[in-house]
């Protein structure tokens, strides 16, 4: 099978949705099929030289950008002639609301190729400009419209985006929920994890996470808040911030000041070093905005870690409050500050969960993930011959 992704970003771009694009294409490409996947060429700092590339068997084209928007979105309609001459069988769009869908969608369609489009949850309320909200309008209401109206079959990650999808024109029938996942590698261990020892942390000190890119939406500035609220009570914790910088990083540092118990890292692009980040961690904290459905949801709960996350969009369906951790509403300082000090305190709390949450990830295997994905093709084209 000839399998053409298009998605908003693809690696070394850090972000969720090209994630699940390279978990699914690489493991498309062990099962044997031909995948490429289009992206822009950027990675969300600066362009991109290089327009082509093979990584781990995957055909990557990276389309040249006319205009980029804020920090998530570019504009590359050569997509569109990219994907007539490839002539894939089955063309799997990202992300609701790029024109990139729409384009994807027209070539489905001029090509007699299976459309199949994952949604990505985009539908939460979000802090935009007058131009981002009209630009948003026009595209929900007119070209994505068209796109999912037409796809062959649609991909929700989580049951929070069923009455969206609905709304915007999608039959029930073509709807299928399948959602993110993790790579089994973060169940493994890591022997004499040396995270401690190379930021200087004592191992009397309980280590609290946050995993993510820095935007506003993940609300890593709400996390140094919490942080400095239990550090007014308690000198026996140590907070950590790991992610790429989507324009808060300097927020985030002054925020810090000289507080040496919360520790700003870097990105890491290196999966056992992202392993040892959550391995030296006891809480994993998400106090976010808006969310889909978060890898790192998934990759904290094969970790070992109980979670403080706030219930948003696709997070309850996933994160049962006092099973795999807690929910709190956004903004509750306090309320973060109370649970997390009870999973630090509360063992029997802690390990009930920790038992319960690597019993979850274990469900979201990308294995299973893609073979899902595989069927799904599969019946696109059985049905496109009936």
């Amino acid at each position: 099978m000839k399998i053409a992704h298009v998605s908003p970003e693809y690696y070394p771009a850090i972000g969720g949705v090209g994630q699940v694009v390279r978990e699914l294409a690489e493991r498309q490409v062990k099962a044997g099929h031909d995948v490429s996947v289009f992206v822009p060429d950027w990675d969300k700092k600066k362009r991109i030289e290089k327009k082509s590339d093979i990584i781990n068997g995957v055909k990557v084209f990276r389309c040249r950008h006319i205009m980029q928007i804020a920090n998530f979105s570019t504009i590359w309609p050569s997509v569109l002639i990219k994907l007539i001459k490839g002539r894939p069988d089955i063309i799997h769009s990202h992300n609701f609301g790029h024109l990139h869908v729409f384009l994807s969608a027209l070539a489905s369609k001029l090509i007699n190729a299976r459309h199949i489009h994952t949604t990505h949850c985009p539908w939460s309320d979000a802090k935009r400009s007058l131009a981002g909200k009209i630009g948003i309008f026009i595209s929900y209401n007119i070209f994505s419209k068209w796109a999912i109206r037409n796809a062959d079959a649609i991909i929700a990650i989580t049951p929070w985006e069923l009455k969206y999808i609905k709304k915007y024109g999608a039959s029930s029938q073509k709807i299928k929920v399948i959602p993110n996942g993790m790579s089994k590698e973060f169940f493994i261990k890591i022997k004499d994890n040396d995270f401690r020892l190379r930021h200087n942390i004592s191992k009397d000190k309980k280590i609290v996470l946050f995993l993510g890119r820095l935007n506003p939406t993940k609300g890593p500035d709400q996390f140094v808040k919490i942080a400095k609220l239990i550090l007014e009570e308690r000198k026996d914790i140590f907070f950590v911030i790991r992610g790429p910088d989507e324009g808060m990083r300097s927020k985030v540092k002054a925020m810090i000041g000289r507080e040496k118990s919360i520790l700003l890292l870097d990105k890491t692009l290196d999966k056992k070093e992202l392993m040892k980040t959550y391995q030296a961690a006891d809480v994993y904290v998400m106090p976010s905005y808006r969310e889909g459905l978060p890898l790192t949801l998934f990759e904290a709960m094969a970790s070992g870690l109980p979670i403080v996350a706030t219930p948003v969009n696709g997070i309850p369906f996933e994160l049962k409050n006092g099973k795999n951790g807690f929910l709190v509403k956004y903004d509750d300082l306090t309320g973060f500050k109370d649970k997390i000090l009870e999973l630090l305190d509360n063992k029997s709390i802690r390990e009930k969960i920790i038992k319960n949450n690597l019993l979850k990830a274990a469900q979201h295997d990308w294995d299973k993930i893609a073979e899902e994905t595989g069927k799904l093709y599969n019946k696109s084209i059985k049905d496109n011959l009936l």
